[in-house]
This record gives structure tokens, C-alpha cells and sequence, in this order.
């Protein structure tokens, strides 16, 4: 429930995205007025307002890092994207430390007339930190399309994908997992001799078909199942997961099925 939230599903809006322009915004107004308190009157008025700006930066960050951290959580372990999550959530934890250290240094200073030089250095660099970090959030989203559509999947997604190719038997048929791994809704992304391919449980029955849509290749087997259709996550096409038929575009070409069945409690495709 609380991945769920985090993840924005109640809202039909991904959370992480939403609660990082806060603390980008606030941590960035508490730099710009410690640059305006070195050309005011003397006056504490841009000091107290930096603290406090930073102070509400600093819980925006860390409901936003929850949120991310939720969302990281979720990312296929061989997705491509991987390694550049792990560099963005390092980055913004470490922006995090920097201005937690910046405020307890500014604790006993909100009564002088200019900004220290530590802690307005300590804003500079973590200011620095969190655009380069907001910079490949964004790449990951518009290149790498991680996590688009996900707010709307109510199942986990695929966690690896799982290759299948040394369980072939002679007549074809290729085991891809025990029937109760997984429950009704849920998908895999499984790999034969280098062709992914996505299987999905409903009604008692699976499933399998192509991995990638057919419109811009989004990962079908991330995307929403519901009465025997699969939603693509990137752009919303829909496939009947029975015969591969188009439903609903932008797709306009069918995908490519495989027979699936269920025996002796396990999951094949052929």
C-alpha cells in the first residue's frame, strides 16, 4: 500500500516526478538570496529567508526520495537504465547530506547580515548536484522511458529478465516458470535464444506474445493487463493478448503471439 502511494497509483500520476521541482526550486531560491544578502543593507531579512527557504527545500527532498526511492525499487535489473538510477539516487542522497549539514551550520548564524562563505558554498555545490542529477531523471524518463505508465499497473512488474533457453525439450515446448510464481495479472519478460518475450496469467490461463510494441517498442511486459488486453506503458496502445489483434492505436500492426500453456503446474511456450 505504501509502494503504491509512493508510487503516485492512487492519483493516476506518477508522485516522484511531481515533488522534485520543490526542493530543486526551494534549494535554489536559498542560493540566489544568499547571493542577494552580500548586496542588501546589512540586514538579516535574505539570511532568514535562505534558512527557511532551504529548511522547506530539505522536506521536499526527502518526500521526493522516498517517492524516487520507491520507484528505483521497480526497475528491471537489466534494464539498461539501471546504472544511471543508481548515479541519479546517489546524487540527490548526497545533495540531501549537503544541505543537512548546510542548515546545522546556519542554525547559530541567522543573525548576521551576510551569508558565511562555507555554507553558501555547500548551496553552490549542492545546487550544482541536484540539476546535473534532474538532468539524467530526465534522460531516463524521455530516453529510457523508466517508469512511464506505471502509476496506471496495479501488478509488480517484471524484476530480470529470465532466459529460457537451456529448458527447451525436443518437441518445442520451452519451460518458463512454475505456475504459482505467478499470480493472475502479472507478467514475465523472459529471453529465447535472444528473443524477449512477454508471458502473462489470466483467468487461470497464459499467455505469451512479443515484448516490445509495435508502435515505438515500449515494454508491453510493464504495461496494464486487463480483459485479456495488454496496455502498452509508453503510449497507450492495446493488444488482445489471445490473438495479438490491435484494439485501440497509435499501434496499427498486430504483434507476433506464441502458443502458451499450463501442465504438470508449470508455465510453457512454444
Amino acid at each position: 500500500m505504501l509502494k503504491a502511494f509512493l508510487q503516485g497509483k492512487p492519483f493516476r500520476h506518477p508522485l516522484h516526478p511531481a515533488l522534485v521541482h520543490f526542493p530543486i526550486g526551494l534549494f535554489t531560491l536559498s542560493l540566489v538570496l544568499d547571493i542577494v544578502s552580500y548586496l542588501g543593507d546589512g540586514s538579516n531579512t535574505m539570511v532568514r529567508a535562505s534558512f527557511y527557504g532551504m529548511t522547506f527545500g530539505l522536506a521536499g527532498a526527502l518526500l521526493a526520495a522516498s517517492a524516487g526511492f520507491a520507484d528505483w525499487s521497480d526497475i528491471r535489473l537489466d534494464h539498461p537504465a539501471k546504472k544511471t538510477a543508481n548515479i541519479h539516487m546517489t546524487l540527490n542522497l548526497t545533495v540531501i547530506a549537503l544541505f543537512g549539514a548546510n542548515l546545522f551550520l546556519r542554525i547559530g548564524q541567522l543573525n548576521l547580515g551576510t551569508t558565511p562563505f562555507v555554507p553558501m558554498l555547500l548551496s553552490f555545490a549542492g545546487v550544482t548536484i541536484i540539476l546535473v542529477s534532474g538532468y539524467l531523471g530526465g534522460t531516463m524518463v524521455y530516453d529510457d522511458g523508466v517508469g512511464v505508465g506505471r502509476h496506471r499497473r496495479y501488478t509488480r512488474t517484471p524484476r530480470k529478465t529470465i532466459d529460457v533457453s537451456m529448458f527447451e525439450r525436443q518437441d518445442g515446448w520451452v519451460s518458463v516458470c512454475n505456475v504459482d510464481d505467478l499470480t493472475d495479472g502479472e507478467t514475465l519478460r523472459v529471453s529465447r535464444n535472444g528473443t524477449i518475450i512477454a508471458i502473462v496469467k489470466e483467468g487461470g490461463e497464459a499467455y505469451a506474445f512479443q515484448e516490445f510494441c509495435t508502435h515505438r517498442y515500449g515494454p508491453l511486459s510493464e504495461g496494464k493487463l486487463f480483459d485479456h488486453q495488454i496496455e502498452c506503458p509508453w503510449h497507450r496502445s492495446c493488444f488482445d493478448i489471445r490473438t495479438g489483434k490491435v484494439v485501440e492505436g497509435p499501434a496499427k500492426v498486430d504483434l507476433k503471439i506464441y502458443l502458451a500453456k499450463i501442465s504438470d503446474g508449470k508455465i510453457f511456450i512454444r
